[in-house]
């Protein structure tokens, strides 16, 4: 079956219609997901007989009796230890000696040794590959000139294997590293290629670069998540500060407790999290700040007071040192162990690797109005950056006359001056209805002009480019709801010129004054920051991205970067315990989402593609349904957040809404919890029978069904 198309059978309950030919046995079913993935469970019970060897044998056994595979080309990467006693063999596939980028196997196995599912994503070559015809050096210069770097020719420092690293130079956090891989083309056959990683020093932006043999781009997975509110100043904050006590050495989630090393209010040192205040944003720890002996870290907070003061930023830090051991400990407990791939600078020898926990920078210098997390590999760091807030008055500003318009920055391309960039306004036009998105090519020239775009449809970075491409000196978004304006988001370094989004009835002034000069410019108003660091449902946010990279792997995309927004959303309101997101952050008491998640009115059929955080609402809003059936049936919030971090598990890599469903159904078999999470689902129009596709083009295509299985009347 094509990895392009989803063939959907019945499963958990349901009666197997049909299956392919490939099918273990008649009592198995088969999906093949929009990724590539198959997914093989027994609709009876378990896949293959018992067995007393391994549960790596057992896997890598399984995996290849239906396959042409040599036992050489298989590898177990890692076995994590699962909920009763399940064993989680992953598998990764090498061919002609290469790495097969994409490829896996991920197979469940039961205490009796039989298997009880396997998501296998794996390819085969029909005769040697072809090699290269780019350099490793040319393939990196392909990458970065994509990505918007400057490219100088850049060193090669070091070779292990078919690793290569480069020199980092003044634009990248790391050193860059170029991999020579195996890869599935469109038609699923295998191709040389080489993955790139770059991890910029400013704007903590790490992408993997896939590149052709022929030095073209194959595909950029953006791994960095980030977010973006407007905010109103206010004082929000649910309670007074309380001293916590530290677990100390001897707990399970964190054997050595939270410290190690020397300390200062400022920069705080520990297995699980390394917090420090980034305000100069070269990613390091700022100097000063007083040292701490005692493990005593509790510094009084003024929230009449600017952020800024010694005292506040002491309380950045111990916050957000305090809430990421928090998420640490809380997911520890559920699954998110050292072999499962977690975040940890000594994994005690409990699997996986180690050397990653988590930088967190405290009032990052590098933004506003903002909070971001990037994951690489399990044994390698992870940097989360939390932003202040600029308050009531939109950062930005049009000047057109006599008037200021306000303009609510875009956390992408050039932020604009005080003197500001000027131009003629003219709206977008491209040959496609709507005609004023700004999502293709300008059928005219915008040379020196200010373009206004219509919101909707497709990505603000794609909107913006495609105006700067035609000539453009700066974008205007106008918002197609009557609620007001937000900071535009997304990830595109080729944008170099300054953007933001207005009201819809500011939208429609500045469309009346088309041809007359504007300015867009920031704003000289400037209202008492707050502080990102002392929210707690933005740092769990943001530590949920880091989840579901590391446990289910390829979270970007129009459906699974959805999902990894609602997931993270997921993981504040399970810790926190609200309905609510970042109400603090963004100074209103109803939180950052379009709307709350009690009685969330959206289902799976408003997911459009075009705005991630919007489409990963729906997921989150169907967790909160099943959230609140677990609590009618007399089940505890910490019963649900077991099901969810184990469902991923059992969840393919870059999946669609249905796929996260269906992981959690399958941790839960046999518990009675089934029907809890099929009808909170099903509410949300992902019931039996929903689909999420994206077409080759990127157009996203969903199935809405409100349908229960039969076995939950």
């Amino acid at each position: 079956m094509g990895n392009r198309h989803r063939f959907r059978y019945a499963l958990l309950g349901l009666t197997l219609a049909s299956a392919c030919a490939d099918t273990p046995t008649t009592d198995d079913a088969v999906e093949t997901t929009a990724a590539g993935a198959r997914v093989v469970r027994s609709a009876t019970g378990a896949l293959t007989a018992p067995s007393t060897a391994t549960a790596g044998d057992i896997a890598t056994d399984f995996v290849r009796a239906r396959t042409t595979l040599a036992a050489s080309e298989l590898t177990v990467a890692a076995e994590t230890a699962g909920r009763g006693g399940v064993r989680h063999v992953r598998l990764t596939q090498t061919i002609d000696g290469l790495r097969v980028h994409g490829a896996y196997a991920r197979v469940a196995i039961s205490t009796r040794g039989e298997v009880m599912q396997s998501i296998e994503r794996l390819g085969a070559a029909t005769g040697p590959l072809a090699a290269p015809r780019i350099t490793d050096d040319a393939a990196l210069g392909v990458a970065t000139h994509n990505l918007g770097y400057a490219a100088p020719r850049r060193d090669q420092l070091s070779r292990r294997g078919d690793v290569a690293t480069f020199d980092a130079g003044p634009e990248f956090y790391r050193a860059p590293t170029v991999e020579r891989v195996a890869y599935f083309t469109d038609d699923d056959s295998l191709a040389v290629g080489f993955l790139v990683e770059t991890w910029s020093r400013t704007g903590n932006r790490l992408d993997h670069t896939l590149v052709d043999g022929a030095g073209a781009i194959v595909s950029v997975e953006h791994r960095t998540a980030s977010d973006s509110y407007n905010v109103f100043v206010e004082d929000p904050l649910k309670g007074a500060q309380t001293v916590v006590a530290g677990p100390g050495a001897g707990n399970a989630e964190s054997p050595a407790g939270w410290l190690a090393g020397a300390q200062t209010t400022t920069n705080i040192t520990g297995n699980n999290a390394h917090a420090y205040l980034d305000v100069d944003a070269n990613n390091a720890p700022d100097s000063g700040g007083a040292a701490v002996t005692t493990g005593a870290f509790t510094t009084a907070v003024d929230l009449a007071a600017a952020p800024t003061t010694a005292g506040n930023r002491a309380v950045a830090v111990q916050n957000l040192f305090y809430l990421n051991n928090v998420a640490h400990d809380t997911l520890y407990r559920h699954g998110f162990n050292e072999a499962a791939g977690n975040f940890q600078a000594n994994n005690f020898g409990a699997g996986g690797l180690g050397n990653d926990a988590v930088n967190a920078e405290a009032q990052d210098g590098s933004g506003v109005d903002n909070a971001n997390f990037s994951t690489p590999a399990d044994g390698s760091a992870p940097r989360m950056q939390m932003y202040l807030w600029t308050g009531s008055a939109p950062n930005g500003l049009v000047v057109s006359g006599a008037n200021n318009f306000g303009l609510y920055l875009s956390t992408f391309g050039t932020a604009p001056t005080a003197t500001g960039t000027t131009g003629a306004l003219a709206q977008y036009v491209d040959a496609t209805a709507p005609s004023g998105d700004g999502c293709e090519a300008s059928t005219a020239s915008l040379t020196g002009k200010i373009a206004i775009v219509d919101r909707g449809t497709c990505n603000f970075t794609v909107k913006v480019l495609n105006a700067q491409n035609a000539g453009a000196v700066g974008v205007i978004i106008v918002n197609n709801a009557a609620d007001g304006a937000s900071a535009p988001g997304g990830t595109d370094r080729k944008v170099r010129i300054p953007s933001g989004m207005v009201s819809l009835a500011d939208g429609t002034t500045l469309r009346g004054r088309l041809g007359t000069s504007a300015t867009v410019r920031s704003n000289p108003v400037t209202a008492l920051q707050i502080d990102g660091d002392i929210d707690a449902d933005i740092v769990f946010h943001e530590y949920g991205h880091g989840l579901t990279w590391r446990m289910i792997g390829g979270m970007s995309g129009k459906l699974a970067g959805a999902i990894g927004e609602g997931a993270s959303d997921v993981t504040a309101f399970l810790i926190d315990g609200d309905d609510r997101i970042g109400e603090y952050a963004f100074s209103n008491p109803l939180g950052i989402r379009r709307y709350v998640y009690e009685g969330y009115p959206l289902t799976y059929s408003a997911v459009t593609g075009a705005e991630v955080h919007n489409d990963g609402e729906i997921y989150a809003g169907a967790m909160w349904r099943v959230r609140a059936n677990y609590l009618a049936a007399g089940l505890t919030v910490d019963d649900l957040m077991g099901d969810f971090v184990d469902g991923m598990n059992f969840t393919p890599a870059t999946p669609a809404f249905e796929d996260m469903r269906d992981g959690m159904l399958q941790s839960v078999t046999g518990t009675g919890r089934e029907c809890l999470i099929w009808r909170g689902f099903a509410a949300a129009g992902i019931g039996v029978g929903a689909d999420g596709v994206i077409s080759r083009r990127g157009a996203v295509t969903i199935t809405e069904s409100f349908a229960l299985p039969a076995t939950c009347p």
